[in-house]
C-alpha cells in the first residue's frame, strides 16, 4: 500500500511541478485545479491533502472545514502566496498541520510531506515509497545522478559545471512539462537567490551548446520544456 496525496492548486505549471516531485517519491498523487472539484473528492479520504488557500470559487479555508467535518485526523498542508502571520494562524485554527509560503523549493515541500506522513502513519508505510531514480537515459546521453556525470553513447563524458548539471537534472526530471523561469530559479538557485533571472537563459544557452541533442524548447511567455525522448 502506498500513500495517496490529494493536491489542490489552480496554477497549472506549479500543479504539474509539485505532482512530478511527489510522484518521484513513489506516492500516488491526484491533483485538482479548483476547490469545487476537490470538494467532491473529500469522502474518498486520501492520506494527505495539500491545499492552496487562494482558489477560484471555494478557497482552501472552506475546503479544510469540510475535510475536517468528514475526518478530523487526515493531515493537511496549506501552501499560499500570502505569507502573513494571520494566514498561518487561521490555518492552524482550522486544523492544518503545516503551512508553506510561496515561492518555496519543491524539495522543502517533499521533506515536510515525508515527515508529516511518517509522524501520522509511522515508518512501516513510509518505507514502501520508491527510491529516487539514480540514472536516466536521454538518448544519446546517459545522466548518472549519483556520480553527477553525463556521457554520450560513445562513452565520451560531457563536461558540465555543477550548476549546469543541476539544471539538466531538473529538466530531465520534468521532461514534457512546461516550467517557468521563476520555478527554475527556486529549484536550481534556491529561493534566497536575489540576482537577475537572466542567469537561467545564460545557463540554458551553455547547456544547449554542450549538449546539442538536448531538445530543450523555449515557449515564449510561458517558459521552457524538455521534449521527451
Amino acid at each position: 500500500m502506498l500513500y495517496t496525496i490529494y493536491l489542490v492548486e489552480d496554477e497549472v505549471s506549479l500543479n504539474q511541478l509539485i505532482c512530478s516531485y511527489l510522484q518521484r517519491e513513489g506516492w500516488n498523487v491526484i491533483s485538482f485545479k479548483d476547490g469545487e472539484e476537490a470538494r467532491r473528492a473529500i469522502t474518498q479520504e486520501p492520506h494527505l491533502w495539500i491545499l492552496d488557500i487562494m482558489l477560484p470559487g471555494i478557497d482552501g479555508y472552506q475546503l479544510i472545514r469540510e475535510i475536517r467535518k468528514a475526518n478530523e485526523s487526515i493531515p493537511v498542508i496549506f501552501i499560499s502566496a500570502r505569507d502573513s502571520d494571520l494566514d498561518r494562524i487561521n490555518g492552524l485554527e482550522l486544523g492544518s498541520d503545516d503551512y508553506l509560503a510561496k515561492p518555496f523549493q519543491t524539495r522543502e515541500l517533499i521533506i515536510r510531506v515525508s515527515k508529516l506522513l511518517e509522524r501520522v502513519y509511522g515508518k512501516a508505510l513510509h518505507t514502501q515509497s520508491a527510491a529516487p531514480i539514480a540514472q536516466d537515459e536521454y538518448p544519446p546521453y546517459t545522466i548518472d545522478r549519483q556520480a553527477r556525470i553525463v556521457r554520450e553513447n560513445s562513452g565520451k563524458e560531457v563536461e558540465l559545471t555543477s550548476k549546469e548539471f543541476d539544471l539538466l537534472d531538473y529538466f530531465v526530471s520534468h521532461a514534457g512539462l512546461v516550467v517557468q523561469r521563476e520555478h527554475i530559479l527556486n529549484e536550481v538557485w534556491g529561493r534566497d537567490y536575489f540576482g537577475s533571472d537572466r542567469v537561467v537563459d545564460d545557463l540554458i544557452w551553455r547547456l544547449r551548446k554542450k549538449m546539442p541533442e538536448l531538445r530543450l524548447e523555449t515557449l515564449y511567455g510561458l517558459g521552457y520544456r524538455l521534449v521527451k525522448r
